[in-house]
């Protein structure tokens, strides 16, 4: 959604951006507040000594990375292949070590449906080490 966009001088009115914040919200939560508390307990049990900020904001990139590669190979294997094992497009957005564990969040994120109930951190952590060894250089 934004993450693409470099308008550093672009003038918004109050109601463009209240409008562009909610299509955002909308992006990102389509299922509203219970999900984004949802995910929130949940990357604050995988990361307990984060902020949430510092956890959304690289998921929310990887989301949105990945359903651009999604949209332009057409199927999860390849984007996730491509995200993994072509990070290094992506190393300043977000770290080698980190992809793999928010691509298995936004894979969780995106199997969920509208009771809104994200897998245990257990369960996400054993698709980390699954997505872990799709590495072609093995690190």
């Amino acid at each position: 959604m934004a993450l693409g966009e470099n308008q550093i001088f672009q003038w918004k009115s109050k109601a463009t951006q209240a409008k562009e914040l909610e299509e955002y919200e909308k992006w990102a939560f389509p299922y509203g507040e219970k999900q984004r508390e949802n995910l929130e307990k949940l990357l604050l049990e995988m990361h307990p000594r984060q902020k949430i900020a510092m956890l959304l904001i690289p998921f929310l990139t990887c989301k949105e990375l990945y359903e651009g590669v999604l949209k332009k190979y057409g199927s999860r294997d390849a984007a996730v292949d491509m995200l993994v094992n072509q990070q290094r497009k992506y190393k300043g957005i977000i770290k080698k070590k980190e992809m793999t564990t928010y691509l298995a969040l936004v894979l969780a994120d995106a199997e969920i449906d509208e009771s809104c109930q994200y897998p245990q951190a257990e369960t996400v952590i054993a698709r980390v080490k699954e997505i872990e060894s799709l590495r072609r250089d093995g690190k």
